[in-house]
C-alpha cells in the first residue's frame, strides 16, 4: 500500500513539473533565426598568394577563362571575324572587319551596340575604335571569341566612365591569363587598361592619354583603383604617335561636324560617300 501511494505521489509531482515547464516555455518569446543575406563577395587581397599568381599571369584558366571550343569565324576572304559573346545576355555576334586593324560597317556597329547594351536594355553607339581595339586583341591571341563581361553602362550623374560613352569593354580572352591580355593591350597607345584580380577580367578602353591600373574590388563594391606603370603609359603613347597612329580626342558632344572632322585630321570630302544622303520613304 505504502509503495502504491509513493508511486502515485511521484507521478503527480512529475506531471506538475511537466505542466510548469510547458507554461514557462509558452511564456517565452519565440526564438528567431537570424536572416541570412547574400554571402560576402570574396576579395583577393593585395600581396596574397592568389593576387601574386594572378598578376604574374599564372591564373587558373577555368570557368570564363577556359579555352573556347568554338571554331574561328571567317569572312569570304578567310579573314577572322570579330566574335563577341556576352556573359550577361548569353548572345554571340560575329562581325567582318575591313582590314587587319579592324574597320566595321555602320550597320555592324549598330548590331554591336545592341549586343553591348546595358543590363537595363539601354543602348549607346559604340565607337568603332573600341571595336578595332577588341579585334586586335582577338586576332593577336588567335582565339575564336572574346567573352564580354560588360559593355555599355548607363552613366550615373557626374560619372566619367568610358563605359557610358561606347568606348570601353570589360572582357575575358578564353584560354589566356588576364595579365597577358593586359600586357599586350598596354602597348597599343591611347588606351585605358585595368585588371581586376577579384572579379578576374580586363577592362580596355580608348582615351586621349593612356592610363593603367589594378582594382581589387569585387562586384557591387566601391572601386579601389590603383594606378600603375605610368612611365610605360607615356612611352606607349609616344610610340603610337611615332608610328603615325592618330590620337584619341576627348569625348564630347559637338554640333559642328566640319570642326569635329578637322580635329581628327579629316575633311568632309574625304569621308563623304554615295550612301550619305537620307532616303525618303
Amino acid at each position: 500500500m505504502r509503495a502504491s501511494r509513493l508511486s502515485r505521489l511521484l507521478s503527480c509531482v512529475l506531471g506538475l513539473v511537466s505542466v510548469v515547464s510547458t507554461l514557462t516555455a509558452l511564456g517565452q518569446p519565440p526564438t528567431r533565426t537570424a536572416k541570412r543575406g547574400p554571402p560576402p563577395v570574396p576579395t583577393t587581397r593585395p600581396g596574397s598568394a592568389a593576387a601574386i599568381a594572378y598578376l604574374s599571369g599564372k591564373q587558373p584558366l577555368v570557368g570564363w577563362h577556359a579555352p573556347s571550343t568554338r571554331p574561328i569565324a571567317r569572312d569570304a576572304n578567310n579573314r577572322p571575324m570579330l566574335t563577341l559573346s556576352t556573359l550577361n545576355h548569353n548572345e554571340t555576334l560575329s562581325l567582318p572587319a575591313d582590314g587587319d586593324d579592324g574597320g566595321f560597317a555602320s550597320a555592324d556597329l549598330d548590331r554591336a551596340a545592341h549586343l553591348l547594351r546595358a543590363a537595363t536594355g539601354d543602348e549607346h553607339p559604340v565607337d568603332p575604335r573600341t571595336m578595332a581595339l577588341a579585334y586586335r586583341i582577338q586576332t593577336h591571341f588567335a582565339v575564336p571569341e572574346l567573352r564580354v563581361v560588360s559593355g555599355y553602362r548607363v552613366p550615373k550623374p557626374g560619372s566619367h566612365s568610358n563605359h557610358g560613352k561606347g568606348r570601353a569593354i570589360d572582357m575575358v580572352v578564353p584560354g589566356v591569363p588576364d595579365e597577358e591580355v593586359a600586357r599586350f593591350a598596354r602597348e597599343m597607345g591611347f588606351v585605358g587598361v585595368g585588371v581586376y584580380p577579384t572579379s578576374q577580367f580586363v577592362h580596355v578602353d580608348i582615351r586621349p592619354r593612356s592610363y593603367f591600373w589594378v582594382d581589387f574590388s569585387g562586384p557591387r563594391m566601391k572601386n579601389r583603383e590603383r594606378g600603375i606603370l605610368g612611365d610605360l603609359a607615356a612611352k606607349s603613347d609616344a610610340a603610337a604617335v611615332a608610328r603615325g597612329q592618330p590620337a584619341i580626342e576627348p569625348y564630347g558632344l559637338v554640333t559642328d561636324v566640319d570642326a569635329a572632322l578637322k580635329a581628327r585630321g579629316l575633311t568632309g570630302a574625304a569621308t563623304q560617300g554615295d550612301d550619305d544622303e537620307d532616303d525618303e520613304n
